[in-house]
């Protein structure tokens, strides 16, 4: 066991899952000050509930015996290997000291929870205001079972000898296409789960561009802040070692969302005059979607290039919702899914020795594209019957009226800012 990598990785874990307290405070602060605590509770309620699912069988789901004969990620087609079962077979591995690998399993398995959890909550905020806490719970679980666990092998799942992919999920071992953190398996998922999950709930009450804005952009940068940090660990952790190719990601990570910041902002400028807070955070989280796929593949100069492109690129999308109709509260849509696909799609023109433009053909592009669609279709499918089965059954959207009167003290019988005592 390297016990130099097997620290790196762990604190890589830890570092994925501070993201999903900063999503919290990145969507807190998007909401109105009614909605904030129900918000917030959505990002939390993922990490308790994925965060035990994972242990007792998301990961027998993900990473039990890479195969290419297991299409949904169970191993022996039929069953689950039952050591793999609450991670028993990885505790016995590190309580035994039988380690012969570079890290635990159970590092491994720490690691990849916490990219479970951050998938299901960036959902979230395509239903904020409206969305029954209970019934995103039921959601989330079934959700992250049918749809996450699965994809997750088909794209993290794979089996290394000498530096190449000798078995595993679909997408990373059949089609070959390069997914390095999660492109397809958390953006496109996420957004295009988003995306399914909107059109089932519906618009807000008064849903209309300009009436629904930002109550706490300091919450809205102090969440984009802590989501930056976090995705160090979220790229350059997923090399699984500290080496060259985590310290590129690592700096990748700096220069798609710095530029990602300048895209969207010269776009707010040019369109509305004004460059915004919220506009400079989104930017952020844009860039940071986009290199997230491409961290490992990309030079520097390419990833601003992807930055600067993605920011502004996806400053235009949040817009089309109020063209197209579909309510995504706090642009699930048009910064995850729009981001995840630029990114995953730009590794097939600019990938360093398979891109397009320098020199290899269309065949990388055509892998990247069959890996993201495929992950979008899936995703939205499954989602649109999970969704709307919930709707029909428990019911997963809120009154409107009980929308109105403010979403926090109906669920939760909580209000984010009690400013004075009035007894």
């Amino acid at each position: 066991m390297d016990q130099g990598n097997t620290g790196f990785l762990l604190i890589c874990s830890a570092l994925v899952l501070l993201m999903t307290p900063g999503l919290a405070f990145f969507y807190g602060g998007l909401v109105k000050a009614k909605s904030v605590i129900s918000m917030m509770m959505l990002s939390f309620g993922a990490m308790g509930l994925i965060g035990m699912l994972w242990v007792l069988y998301g990961y027998a789901i993900s990473f039990s015996n890479a195969g290419v004969g297991n299409f949904i990620g169970i191993p022996h087609v039929l069953g689950i290997d039952l050591s793999q079962l609450g991670l028993q077979a990885a505790f016995a591995e590190a309580a035994d000291g039988k380690v012969t690998a570079a890290y635990p399993t159970l590092a491994f398995a720490s690691f990849q929870a916490t990219f479970a959890i951050i998938t299901v909550a960036l959902i979230s905020g395509a239903i904020a205001d409206r969305a029954k806490f209970g019934a995103w719970m039921v959601f989330a679980g079934i959700w992250a079972t049918v749809v996450y666990f699965p994809v997750a092998s088909w794209v993290f799942n794979f089996t290394v000898v000498k530096g190449k992919i000798t078995d595993g999920g679909w997408i990373a071992y059949l089609i070959g296409a390069n997914d390095f953190a999660g492109g397809t398996a958390v953006h496109i998922n996420a957004g295009a789960a988003a995306l399914a999950l909107a059109l089932v709930l519906g618009k807000r009450a008064n849903f209309a561009k300009g009436a629904h804005t930002p109550h706490n952009p300091p919450f809205v940068l102090l969440g984009a802040g802590l989501l930056w940090f976090g995705w160090f660990g979220f790229n350059a952790g997923s090399e699984l070692a500290a080496d060259g190719v985590a310290a590129i990601a690592f700096l990748n990570t700096i220069a798609a969302p710095a530029a990602g910041v300048l895209g969207w902002l010269l776009v707010e400028k040019l369109r509305d005059g004004k460059p915004t807070s919220v506009g400079a955070a989104s930017g952020a989280v844009a860039g940071l979607v986009a290199i997230t796929p491409a961290c490992n593949i990309l030079s520097p100069f390419w990833a601003i290039v992807l930055g600067i492109i993605t920011g502004a690129i996806c400053a235009v999308a949040i817009d089309l919702k109020y063209k197209l109709g579909f309510d995504d509260s706090l642009d699930v849509v048009g910064v995850h899914l729009v981001g995840g696909l630029i990114g995953t799609l730009y590794i097939g023109l600019f990938g360093n020795n398979v891109g397009l433009f320098f020199g290899f053909g269309p065949l990388q592009l055509g892998k990247q594209a069959v890996a993201a669609f495929a992950v979008l279709i899936y995703s939205f499918v499954l989602t649109w019957i999970i969704g709307t089965l919930i709707q029909k059954t428990m019911g997963f959207r809120i009154t409107n009226e009980d929308e109105i009167a403010g979403i926090d003290t109906v669920i939760h019988g909580e209000e984010g800012y009690v400013l004075a005592d009035m007894r």
